[in-house]
């Protein structure tokens, strides 16, 4: 399956149904994206880079998502998770035994984000052939965004 910028197209409109934003320059996050899809029970999770247009409209509408590509999240029922609390929102979306995630959303979250940072920060300084066996561009199906018309 192919993981494309849903915006592309539609400018003006904001998707329907839950979307997850991730670093689209990342590996690693390419990977986790690949392994939700592979993981997901009912097909209804979006996927958008938040360098792309997807995440820029999503802004104007959740303030609280992050300029910074260090994070993930998950913009679903009027709400913008951020890192740990993210990845237990989406979690509602998985098949079993993952989706129980999703019942520990309540725990505070810098108990998760502490966790969070850490793999973040590894994957970050990894090179993305390490951590996902290949080319990057290649081996996950991620279409990047497209060049701008000159």
């Amino acid at each position: 399956m192919t993981v494309v910028d849903i915006m592309r197209g539609r400018p003006r409109e904001l998707p329907d149904g839950p979307v997850m934003l991730y670093d689209g320059d990342c590996g690693f996050c390419a990977r986790s994206v690949q392994w939700i899809l592979e993981h997901e029970r009912d097909q209804a999770i979006r996927f958008a880079p938040l360098q792309g247009p997807t995440a820029a409209r999503l802004r104007q509408s959740y303030p609280r998502i992050p300029e910074a590509i260090d994070s993930v999240v998950f913009v679903a029922d009027g709400r913008a998770p951020l890192r740990s609390k993210a990845i237990l929102h989406a979690a509602r979306h998985l098949r079993a035994p993952w989706r129980w995630g999703y019942a520990i959303r309540w725990v505070p979250g810098f108990a998760f984000d502490l966790g969070y940072r850490l793999v973040a920060a590894v994957g970050l300084r990894q090179e993305p052939r390490a951590l996902v066996g290949g080319d990057h561009a290649a081996c996950v199906g991620v279409a990047p965004d497209p060049e701008p018309d000159g």
